[in-house]
Parts: C-alpha cells; sequence; structure tokens
C-alpha cells in the first residue's frame, strides 16, 4: 500500500515538470537539483524527528553513497528524457525495464526467488507497459529525439533498478528514515552544481511553487513511504507495484496535456491493473 501511494505520487512529476518546462523555462538539471535539496533538508527533519538519529551504520556507508549518485542519475536521465518525448512516453520507459531489472538484480544480489504469482504480475506489469508505450505512435514519430529521449529514459531505469535493490539491502540494518535522509542528502550534492548557472534565479522565482510540490510531496514525502514499505515487502514486489507510477503519468498525461493512449495503450492500462491485482491477491493470501 505504502509503495503504491508513493508511485501514484511519482505519476504526477512528469506533469509538473511540464509546467516547469511551459511557464518557468526550467531546465532538468535544475528541476531534479532544486528537488534533491529540498527533500534532503526536510527528510532529515523528519528522520531526527521521527527516528531521533540519524546514524547510519558503518557497513551501509557505502551504499548510501552509492543510492544517492543512483538517486542523483535518475533526475538528471528521467526530466531529460520528460522534455524530450513527453511525459507518459518517459514515464512509461522509465519504469517498463525496472521490474525485470530489479527482478534479475534481486535474485542475482538478495537471493530473492521470483514466485509464480510474482513472475506472472511481472509479465502482465511489462506487457501492459509496452503496450502504453507503442500504443500512440507510428513510424513517423520515432525520431532521432525521440531515441535520445528513450536512451535517457532506460539511464534512469536502470538507475532506479539499482536504487531499490541498494536500498533493501541497506535496509537490513539501518532504518529507513535516516537512510533516505542520508542518500538523497548525497543526491542533492552531487546535483547542487546545476544551480549555479546564471538563469536559475529565474527559474526558481516563477517555478517555486511546483518545485516545492516537486521536492516536499514527490519527493520527501513519497520516498520516506516508499522507504518504509521496502522494509516489508521483496524488491521484486516493490519493483512491480511502482508500475502505479507510469499508469497515473499516462491517465495525467492523456487528460491535462491531450496525450493520445489509442485502443492498445488502454489494454495496456488494464494489464497493468491485473498485475497489481494479483500483487494484492498475494499479499492477501
Amino acid at each position: 500500500m505504502l509503495i503504491g501511494l508513493a508511485a501514484v505520487s511519482w505519476g504526477t512529476t512528469g506533469s509538473v515538470t511540464a509546467v516547469l518546462v511551459s511557464r518557468a523555462g526550467a531546465g532538468a538539471l535544475v528541476i531534479g537539483a532544486v528537488r534533491m535539496v529540498i527533500a534532503a533538508a526536510l527528510l532529515v527533519l523528519i528522520a531526527r524527528g521521527v527516528a531521533g538519529s540519524l546514524r547510519i551504520d558503518r557497513r551501509d556507508r557505502w551504499r548510501c553513497v552509492a543510492l544517492g549518485v543512483c538517486m542523483a542519475a535518475f533526475q538528471a536521465t528521467y526530466f531529460s528524457a520528460v522534455t524530450l518525448i513527453g511525459i507518459a512516453i518517459a514515464a512509461l520507459i522509465a519504469i517498463c525495464c525496472a521490474p525485470l531489472l530489479i527482478a534479475g538484480l534481486a535474485a542475482a544480489v538478495l537471493g530473492e526467488r521470483v514466485t509464480a504469482r510474482v513472475g506472472g504480475a511481472l509479465a502482465l506489469g511489462v506487457a501492459g507497459t509496452a503496450l502504453l508505450i507503442v500504443g500512440p505512435r507510428t513510424a513517423a514519430d520515432v525520431s532521432a529525439r525521440f531515441v535520445a529521449g528513450v536512451l535517457l529514459a532506460l539511464g534512469a531505469s536502470l538507475a532506479y533498478a539499482l536504487y531499490v535493490v541498494l536500498a533493501k539491502a541497506t535496509l537490513a540494518r539501518t532504518p529507513p528514515l535516516p537512510l533516505a535522509a542520508a542518500n538523497f542528502t548525497v543526491a542533492a550534492l552531487v546535483l547542487t552544481p546545476a544551480l549555479a548557472g546564471a538563469d536559475v534565479g529565474r527559474q526558481l522565482a516563477l517555478g517555486w511553487p511546483w518545485m516545492l510540490y516537486l521536492g516536499a510531496v514527490t519527493t520527501a514525502g513519497a520516498y520516506a513511504i516508499y522507504t518504509i514499505g521496502l522494509r516489508a515487502v521483496p524488491a521484486s514486489v516493490a519493483g512491480i507495484a511502482a508500475l502505479m507510477e507510469p499508469l497515473t503519468a499516462t491517465l495525467l498525461g492523456v487528460w491535462l496535456f491531450g496525450e493520445r493512449l489509442g485502443t492498445a495503450g488502454v489494454a495496456g492500462a488494464v494489464l497493468l491493473f491485473a498485475a497489481l491485482g494479483l500483487l494484492v491477491t498475494r499479499d492477501a493470501a
């Protein structure tokens, strides 16, 4: 449930990013950097207030650095992809491959076993996401800009998968809130140089309400509950549950920005709901 709520929140980031680009002329790296700085500050306060400590187990400190780098890479690649190929397609591609990558990495690194039910949910989820991606597109839509956006979205998918598996391994010893505070602080430090541009002040002045929403709600709040939820479920299940993100992004893209879904896209959405239904029945069993 917590991971699903976090994913729905993440699904709104593409729409907010589109507004920031159109109204404030915000760049992808600036959006990602501001999002990380706000989230890091809030997560430090939340962790200190709720957990009472920011202590990270000595054996997990290198993982916190790696998690921060993965999160910074995800921000840079994902938001760049959104500016090139649109909200729905970027979110769908970024998350489409993630469940497969997470399942493979979790099996290799964490020793997780993919059950028949989880495997079925994985197949339905990936097939549904693929239909959502290709449904509204024709050969004429494929350009160098589109290919570049797809490659960036695939890079975001790999960064996200590595983040999930590393976070799951770290949660065995380190509490979720201090972990989130530490790795987002690293991500903020990695992306801070992006705020040195001459035009950043104007972007912040015009786009601060949406940037505050991205940092406080879709990052600090969403990743806090996601990390707590990740402690209780296998990484592979978390990867499939996060498919609520592209579904949310797609629906917002269609409703708010007139992006096309088509018959295949509708079928894909149905398959995604079926995949999530399998997970729910698994948890209830």
